[in-house]
């Protein structure tokens, strides 16, 4: 069954402990102004191998920012659906998954584990007292009796499961769920920057059920694979219906036949693909109003015949400046 309570937290950096021990979890103690949280952090698995798959934002740009900035301090509780604030690591498009890495967790030496990686972001935090932090995760308390184990605050409370959520097998498959995801943002005021910190398993699996979050066996043949978003014309000249345009490039060597395929927008309506895009070509589509790419910002994701996810992209609002321009990616 999906997580309990998933949402977000919003607060400042008190303090912080690395983590140790058989399960060590990085630590960090957050305030709200009223309340004291404690956010827990896996930095290694339980499962082989150990080591956690990690990917790290140091301009993260996407278009939750503008509703993450609107929140007050606290926990707020979010829907797991698309167009919200949820994050989901496949269909939100955060990052490029394929880009995490696996990192030890505690290696001798300075600046070469996965403790010290998120040591680094939090010790800014710590430092600026303007700095914002944004966890993702299942929540639990108040525990009214029981004090914090690391930090000593009473009632007990806090979040937990800042890691990918889904495409789990075995014991935990009953995590699974779509768009709630758990994942560390962290702005900096001062620094104009948001930087993002996301976490999985290697024992997960990056395809996964649309409605369960169950992993999905599969092998992408790599001529499929190699099809990619390039460019978006999201704000057209007098803002004329049916003119947006997604731009596809074939980066492989062979034909690849987009019959059945679909460019879905943030709210993931989808718009049918037909016809054959050809080695080193493009192809520009042109959109009707069965999807809608949103000039406040949104996501534009190319899925196969068998809905699975082959590219993804996101936009903000300040890259759609003018009419008629094409956007890149």
């Amino acid at each position: 069954m999906p997580l309990k309570n998933y949402g977000v937290l919003k607060g400042r950096v008190v303090d912080r402990k690395l983590g140790e021990g058989q399960t060590p979890h990085y630590q960090v103690l957050l305030s709200d102004g009223d309340t004291k949280y404690r956010i827990a952090i896996n930095v290694k698995s339980k499962l082989a191998p150990s080591e956690l798959f990690y990917y790290v934002e140091e301009n993260f740009n996407h278009p939750i920012i503008k509703g993450l900035v609107e929140l007050d301090n606290g926990f707020h509780e979010l829907s797991r659906k698309p167009g919200g604030l949820a994050l989901d690591f496949i269909r939100g498009n955060l990052f490029d998954t394929t880009q995490m890495k696996p990192l030890p967790h505690n290696v001798p030496g300075p600046d070469n584990d996965l403790n010290e990686l998120i040591e680094l972001y939090i010790n800014r935090a710590v430092e600026s007292e303007d700095t914002a932090i944004y966890a993702f995760g299942e929540r639990w308390g108040p525990e009214t009796d029981v004090k914090d184990k690391y930090f000593g605050f009473l009632p007990g409370n806090g979040i937990h499961d800042i890691h990918m959520n889904q495409g789990n097998d075995g014991r935990f498959q009953r995590d699974n769920g779509v768009w709630q995801d758990g994942g560390l943002l962290i702005h900096y005021p001062s620094r104009s920057t948001w930087v993002g910190i996301f976490l999985a398993f290697q024992s997960q699996s990056f395809h996964t059920d649309d409605t369960t979050g169950n992993r999905i066996d599969t092998i992408i043949p790599e001529k499929t694979a190699a099809i990619r978003i390039v460019a978006a014309m999201v704000n057209p000249v007098d803002k004329d219906a049916n003119k947006e345009t997604v731009t596809l490039l074939n980066t492989s060597p062979e034909p690849v036949d987009l019959t059945g395929w679909a460019i879905a927008d943030k709210l993931k309506s989808k718009f049918p693909l037909t016809g054959t895009i050809n080695p080193g070509e493009v192809l520009k589509v042109t959109l009707s109003n069965k999807i809608n790419l949103d000039n406040e910002g949104g996501i534009i994701t190319l899925l196969d015949n068998g809905g699975l996810k082959i590219d993804g992209v996101s936009y903000t609002k300040d890259k759609v400046t003018k009419e008629g321009w094409t956007i890149t990616f």
